[in-house]
């Protein structure tokens, strides 16, 4: 009966800051502002496909994770400097100082991470085509390439 995950819902500070964020930055779209109380949605990829809520909390922010599909040429050409364009800091997995997407070879999966400006840990991911191979755990993607030849 699953299909997918439609929607997905972040606390954030100040919804407005969040907003502009989120549709500027990183170019979501809004969707709908609930007038009635600090909450706002925004559409993830096409019209309808995916959701992102913004809920504002003021007090006991609780910072969460979630991560956006991203096309595998884009995460390893262009999202660094994408990120760092708008004055985020890009990290990979293991938070080793470097900036180079890593493979969670368990899926396999190719991604790199950022945060919202409440601390939200955001990500770019993308499925990469064969099968996982979970004895090699997180590596670089020239590693991975690499140990998928041999």
């Amino acid at each position: 009966m699953i299909k997918g995950l439609y929607e997905t819902h972040v606390q954030v500070s100040d919804l407005e800051k969040a907003i502009e964020f989120y549709t500027k930055v990183l170019g979501l779209k809004l969707a709908h502002r609930d007038e009635t109380r600090p909450i706002a949605f925004l559409w993830i990829g096409k019209h309808k496909e995916a959701m992102l809520g913004l809920w504002e909390q003021k007090e006991n922010l609780q910072t969460r994770h979630f991560a956006f599909t991203a096309d595998k040429e884009d995460i390893l050409n262009y999202s660094v400097a994408f990120l760092k364009s708008k004055d985020l800091k890009p990290y990979n997995f293991l938070k080793n100082g470097t900036v180079q997407p890593m493979v969670f070879a368990w899926m396999p999966a190719l991604a790199i991470y950022f945060n919202d400006p409440d601390g939200n840990q955001l990500e770019f991911i993308s499925v990469l085509e064969g099968n996982g191979q979970p004895e090699l755990g997180v590596l670089s993607y020239d590693e991975w390439l690499e140990r998928k030849q041999n």
